[in-house]
């Protein structure tokens, strides 16, 4: 009797790379880094305030050479005027990410952002609870270890 080939798993973004790079690639954008890296690329003060939507490439002109794309950034509808302000520092940025000038010029589009806020981490747990449930167990011989336990405890207890 033959053994099953042994499965390894995947990772999903192994598995969605096509689905994704499709999708993508109807909105205009080359590579998916500009959207899922936005933030490293323009700076976390104003990713806060838009998000890429597309790149609008125009029509290639035979013997002329390729012209720089148009990119479409949502923007909340208040911050609308400061992103126009810093549209020179975005085109640079962006375009210091492609390593050459593929965008010309932002088109803003205002409305609410897609993402959501990252959830807030839930505060540390009261120190003298810590070290209550830290003397509960003396058992534990490793000192980093019966820490973490007290501050586990101490976490639950809040909740």
């Amino acid at each position: 009797m033959a053994k099953p080939a042994p499965s390894s798993a995947k990772p999903l973004s192994v598995l969605l790379s096509d689905v994704f790079s499709d999708a993508y690639a109807r909105q205009g954008f080359a590579a998916r880094e500009l959207v899922t890296r936005w933030t490293e690329i323009i700076g976390p003060d104003l990713s806060a305030h838009c998000e890429p939507l597309k790149m609008q490439w125009p029509r290639p002109v035979e013997g002329q050479p390729q012209e720089a794309a148009t990119l479409v950034l949502r923007v909340e509808g208040p911050m609308a005027l400061e992103i126009q302000h810093a549209s020179d520092v975005i085109l640079e940025r962006v375009n210091r990410f492609f390593g050459w000038s593929a965008v010309g010029r932002l088109a803003l589009r205002q409305g609410p952002l897609s993402r959501r806020p990252r959830p807030r981490l839930p505060p540390a747990p009261d120190a003298g609870e810590v070290e209550r449930i830290a003397r509960t167990l003396s058992s534990v011989d490793d000192d980093e270890l019966r820490a973490a336990l007290a501050r586990l405890g101490a976490s639950i207890k809040r909740n």
